[in-house]
């Protein structure tokens, strides 16, 4: 059932020329080399330290590991990691 509406939503999106991440409430993760990651859609901070941080999204989190990594910017849609980025695990 929920597969069939994502469907939807997803031609819904097409033939509007509408982003999907808007549509169907997905996050959208834009990293700039190893030093920037920006979640934009996220849904609170799990976990932080400087080694990892764990981040709640509509479906599953997203694990960041590296070292020195601080939290910048942060707001209510969007938040920015800043240090060495490692490794990205989206656990759904």
């Amino acid at each position: 059932m929920q597969s069939r509406k994502r469907g939807r939503l997803q031609r819904l999106a097409g033939l509007l020329e509408i982003p999907q991440d808007i549509v169907m409430d997905l996050p959208r993760i834009t990293m700039l080399g190893n030093k920037q990651l920006l979640i934009e859609n996220h849904k609170g901070i799990i976990e932080y330290t400087p080694s990892m941080i764990r981040i709640k999204l509509n479906q599953g989190e997203l694990v960041i590991g590296g070292t020195d990594l601080t939290l910048g910017n942060l707001q209510i849609e969007q938040i920015l990691v800043e240090g060495t980025v490692g490794e990205l695990k989206y656990d759904v």
